[in-house]
């Protein structure tokens, strides 16, 4: 599992729902998670540690020199291993390759070296990416979430089809479209006096389209003035932040800091509308989530995101702000209701923990299993 001082969210829940997954199957698996802090070397330096810099130095000594070392005293200890992340593949090369799996969420992580004229990076970085990559093609296994991610891995040739598996995401049970005793959105969102919002739940790097979503806000607010967004995860860079000064929507946006699942379900459940602004997923979890608190979801229209929320969810191209707009405003006004609460219900419910934690173990039973036969 990735270290916690990564500040991954979405990787910490993979992880720890698998990891209380396996836990109910004691007679066929005994699973210990192996996750190592990430020590303050580069940020404990005079001068150099304030910056983030000495934050993503220190991120490399863990990925490349303390994990791997770590990786290499467990190899012996297990009957397999599973790297939660597959940023962190390059753990591969330190653990026996034969008993080891990958889950590939996406393939962001890989695009300067598998498409370095879309994505351009410094020759570190793409040093990184390779061994990243080399690892993940090394796993005896690579789990994926959606067929999109399988598609893409199989078009770039980057695995074997016969070591493929399709596992999605679950829906953890704090996502329900009931109250909650534990959940403080209420006075989280009291900032806003009751006002009606949007909600985007997400990071701030930049496939996640922020930019889009301030500028679609922005449009709205001309028509529904007393309309607030909600965005939560994210930590906006100075670009950002130009941008929503500029567009003078600085009052109307709260970002509250990061909230445990039951007051994020709290959010999902009090907003008019999610919009899911990405421009690439590898499955998107907030609209599975959204979904299953009985949200409207209004999100891009990319293959992973249709292969997720099927007719559930309202589609946009990507990046059209008038598109996003006019959608939206008919959901605010009621000229475009959302698809039923009951199927955004149902649509959820397809995805569990219980059915990911089973193919997981499952693809590890048997591949033991062939291993003890060969």
């Amino acid at each position: 599992m990735d270290p916690r001082e990564e500040g991954w969210p979405s990787m910490d829940l993979v992880g720890e729902a698998l990891l209380e997954g396996l836990a109910a199957h004691p007679t066929e698996v005994s699973a210990v998670s192996v996750r190592p802090p990430m020590p303050q070397v580069a940020r404990r330096l005079p001068r150099l540690g304030l910056r983030n810099a000495a934050f993503n130095a220190d991120r490399l000594l863990t990925r490349f020199g303390l994990y791997p070392g770590r990786a290499l005293l467990a190899r012996g200890r297990y009957d397999a291993f599973h790297v939660v992340d597959h940023t962190y593949s390059q753990l591969v090369h330190a653990l026996p390759a034969g008993r080891t799996g990958v889950f590939c969420h996406d393939l962001d992580a890989f695009r300067s070296v598998l498409e370095p004229q879309r994505e351009s990076r410094p020759a570190w970085f793409r040093l990184m990416a390779r061994a990243q990559l080399a690892g993940m093609e090394r796993a005896a296994l690579v789990f994926h979430s959606t067929q999109a991610v399988r598609s893409e891995l199989l078009a770039r040739g980057v695995v074997d089809p016969s070591r493929l598996v399709w596992a999605p995401y679950g829906v953890s049970p704090e996502f329900h479209p009931g109250p909650d005793p534990t959940d403080r959105s209420e006075e989280v969102l009291a900032p806003l006096g009751g006002r009606p919002y949007l909600l985007h739940v997400g990071s701030a790097i930049p496939r996640k389209r922020l930019d889009v979503l301030f500028a679609v806000f922005a449009a709205l607010r001309a028509r529904h003035p007393e309309l607030r967004l909600v965005q939560q995860g994210g930590t906006l860079g100075p670009t950002q932040r130009a941008q929503v000064e500029s567009l003078g929507i600085g009052e109307a946006l709260l970002q509250p800091t990061r909230q445990e699942r039951p007051t994020l379900a709290g959010l999902y459940r009090r907003a008019r509308a999610v919009l899911v602004t990405s421009e690439a997923e590898g499955f998107g979890l907030p609209v599975i989530e959204a979904l299953a608190c009985g949200a409207p979801v209004v999100a891009s229209d990319l293959p992973v995101l249709r292969e997720v929320g099927e007719d559930t969810c309202a589609y946009c191209p990507v990046g059209e702000v008038p598109s996003w707009v006019e959608a939206v405003d008919a959901l605010l006004t009621g000229r475009q209701p959302p698809p039923s609460r009951e199927a955004r219900l149902a649509r959820a419910s397809r995805f569990t923990w219980a059915a990911h934690t089973r193919t997981v173990l499952d693809a590890y039973l048997r591949l033991l299993e062939t291993g003890s036969r060969s």
